[in-house]
C-alpha cells in the first residue's frame, strides 16, 4: 500500500472516532540498527486482537474486539476461545486472584480501508464500557463496574495492577466521528467494591503502565501521539502539574516527531515506555527522560494497526505484539531489553 493510501485511510478512522487497538510463521525483521530480531507470525485470522498476556505456561492471551472474546493462543499457534466476553473487550491483565481482568470499551464498529480492519465509532448494540474478570478454569466472566460515582463507564481501554492489588484503568470515551468524551483515569478494586476517577480532560488516553517501582503511572494518547506520566503517592493516588496544561494535569514524557497514531503500552525492566506506534507501524522506545531510545519498525504486509506489546520466555527477551488491522499476533525474538514482569503475571 502507497503511503498517501495508508494516510487516507487513517484519516477516515480518526474521522470514526476509531480507536486502533490484529498458522505458519511468516518472517519478516525490524530495520533498526544493532541487533537483528526475528519476527514470526505465531496466530492469525483473529478479529482485531490486542490486550496480550504471556502466560506462564508459554500460552498467549489476547482480547479480540470484533469478536467479543478472550482468546488463547499456544505456541504452536492454534487458537481456542477461552470466554465470551461480549462488548469489545480492549485490554487485558493477571490480577491477584489468578483471574484475567477485562477493560471492555463496549464494542466498536469494523470497517477496513485500503484492505486493513479498523475499528471505531459507536456500535448499534453499545450499552456501556465495563471491567470484567474471567476465571481461565470455567470461561465465567463477572462484570465488576460499569459507572462511577452514578456516571457510566463509556470505552475502558487498558489497564494495569499495582503491587496492592489496585487497578489503573483508562477510559477512551466514545465519539460519533462529530462530537466526543473527554477521557478518564481510575483507579478500582479487583473485588468490585470501590472504583474512582483520578484524572479528566484527557485527549483519547489508551495504553496504561507503571514504572518499575511503581512508582510513575504513564498513559499514551492516541491522536495526539503523546505520553504522559504521573507519581503515584499513595495506592491510586496520582500527582501531575509539572507541565502547564498538561493533559488530565499530567507531566509531558514524549510526543512523536512524525506523523504517528499511538496506542497501547508496555514497560520494559530498564523503566523504558514501549509505546504501540500507528501509521509508522513499529514500537516506540522512549526512556523515563522522555528521549526516544529506540523505534523497531514493524513491517508485515504493510499493517499499519500495531497496537500492543507484552513480553514472556526466558528472561522476559520474547516481545508479543498485536497486528490488529491483519488480525495477528506476532511474535519477537531476542527483544533488545527484557520486559518488565507485572504484578501477578505468574
Amino acid at each position: 500500500m502507497r503511503r498517501r493510501t495508508l494516510l487516507s485511510g487513517l484519516a477516515g478512522a480518526a474521522a470514526a472516532g476509531a480507536v486502533l487497538g490484529a498458522g505458519g510463521p511468516a518472517a519478516a525483521r525490524p530495520r533498526r540498527k544493532g541487533r537483528k530480531m526475528k519476527i514470526t507470525t505465531l496466530a492469525e485470522g483473529l478479529l482485531f486482537p490486542e490486550g496480550p498476556v504471556a502466560l506462564p505456561d508459554g500460552d498467549v492471551l489476547v482480547v479480540e474486539i470484533h469478536r467479543g472474546t478472550l482468546t488463547r493462543v499456544r505456541p504452536d499457534g492454534t487458537t481456542a476461545v477461552a470466554a465470551e466476553t461480549g462488548g469489545g473487550p480492549n485490554g487485558a491483565a493477571l490480577g491477584p486472584d489468578g483471574r484475567v481482568y477485562i477493560a471492555n470499551c463496549g464494542g466498536l464498529r469494523r470497517f477496513e480501508v485500503g484492505g486493513f480492519v479498523f475499528a471505531g465509532g459507536i456500535p448499534d448494540d453499545y450499552e456501556t464500557g465495563s471491567v470484567q474478570a474471567v476465571d481461565l478454569a470455567t470461561g465465567a466472566v463477572e462484570t465488576l463496574y460499569t459507572e462511577a460515582d452514578g456516571a457510566p463507564l463509556r470505552g475502558p481501554n487498558d489497564l494495569v495492577f499495582d503491587a496492592h492489588g489496585g487497578i489503573y484503568f483508562t477510559d477512551y470515551g466514545k465519539s460519533d466521528g462529530v462530537t466526543g468524551d473527554k477521557g478518564r483515569l481510575f483507579y478500582a478494586k479487583a473485588d468490585g467494591s470501590a472504583i474512582t476517577m483520578i484524572a479528566a480532560g484527557l485527549e483519547g488516553p489508551n495504553g496504561i503502565g507503571l514504572s518499575p517501582g511503581g512508582d510513575r503511572l504513564y498513559v499514551s494518547e492516541t491522536y495526539t501521539a503523546r505520553v504522559w506520566w504521573w507519581d503515584v503517592t499513595a495506592p491510586g493516588r496520582i500527582e501531575g502539574g509539572r507541565s502547564l496544561g498538561g493533559s488530565g494535569g499530567g507531566n509531558f514524557l514524549y510526543t512523536a516527531p512524525d506523523y504517528t497514531n499511538f496506542d497501547s503500552l508496555g514497560v520494559d525492566a530498564h523503566g523504558n515506555v514501549c509505546v504501540a506506534s500507528m501509521v509508522h507501524a513499529g514500537i516506540s522506545v522512549v526512556s523515563p527522560r522522555g528521549r526516544l531510545v529506540d523505534f523497531v519498525d514493524i513491517d508485515v504486509d504493510g499493517d499499519p494497526g500495531i497496537t500492543n506489546i507484552c513480553w514472556g520466555g526466558d528472561g522476559m527477551r520474547t516481545a508479543y505484539v498485536t497486528a490488529s488491522s491483519t488480525g495477528r499476533l506476532l511474535k519477537i525474538e531476542d527483544w533488545p531489553r527484557p520486559g518488565l514482569k507485572l504484578n501477578y503475571a505468574g
